[in-house]
């Protein structure tokens, strides 16, 4: 997979719709590796039962691509690049978050109930993370 430059910055992230089908009870979402994601999915996780007040996240990747979803509930992402900040709201299934390589995020003010699904370009990696944010500081300084 092509490296994503560390100049990276939160409007490179980017909020996808995913293609949706109606049927007679319900609707259903896909998505498709190259089709759907801006990278092939290696490994899906979620997160559900957070306590209200209580934060995910706070770090950044070097190498690895994510896609996030509420598929259940709300929270926001707090998007950083050490420059600039946003925050988007993640509150529909069929649509998601993708965060590239480079961009510090935390997921925040989580719904009764919310369950974030993840889905990310690497397997996990420690030493693909950077969870302090003045290293993070000094890793986009000195890229």
């Amino acid at each position: 997979m092509e490296k994503i430059s560390k100049k990276v910055n939160v409007f490179d992230c980017s909020v996808i719709e995913l293609p949706r089908y109606k049927f007679r009870a319900g609707n259903i979402s896909i998505f498709e590796n190259s089709e759907d994601l801006p990278f092939e999915a290696n490994r899906i996780f979620y997160i559900y039962d957070i306590p209200g007040g209580e934060d995910r996240g706070a770090h950044a990747h070097r190498e690895c691509h994510q896609f996030l979803i509420a598929v259940s509930g709300s929270f926001e992402v707090e998007l950083d690049d050490g420059t600039y900040k946003k925050t988007v709201v993640l509150n529909r299934p069929f649509n998601g978050l993708h965060i590239p390589p480079g961009i510090w995020a935390a997921e925040k003010g989580f719904s009764a109930g919310a369950v974030c699904l993840v889905i990310a370009s690497e397997i996990f990696n420690e030493e693909d993370y950077i969870r302090n944010y003045c290293n993070y500081l000094d890793y986009k300084l000195n890229s």
